[in-house]
């Protein structure tokens, strides 16, 4: 059988929730805002199918740097190659960055 190459293939373990998480998130999730210049984390909900980056993607930190409809952009590195990812707010979790001093 020809293998499939869908947007959630060879992603079983990683777009799984536990027992007790299952169903949607709570509201507050949904209505996160976050800033120009925030630190940002992908932490995907598979119960929520709006504005999904790819699961490679899964774990990464970036800094957000706009807006597109409700989504945000987020620049993320990657092998080397800055890349942005439009992300929906209830796929993004803040992070607390501590900035260096030169």
């Amino acid at each position: 059988m020809k293998m499939s190459h869908g947007p959630r293939a060879r992603s079983r373990k990683k777009m799984t929730k536990k027992v007790r998480e299952r169903g949607l998130p709570p509201i507050r999730r949904y209505l996160a805002k976050f800033e120009v210049g925030e630190y940002a984390a992908v932490d995907i909900n598979p119960s929520e199918h709006y504005g999904f980056p790819h699961h490679r993607f899964q774990g990464r930190t970036g800094v957000i740097v706009g807006m597109q409809g409700d989504c945000y952009k987020l620049k993320i590195r990657d092998g080397g190659m800055e890349k942005i990812l439009i992300v929906h707010p209830v796929h993004l979790k803040k992070i607390k960055v501590e900035k260096r001093v030169q």
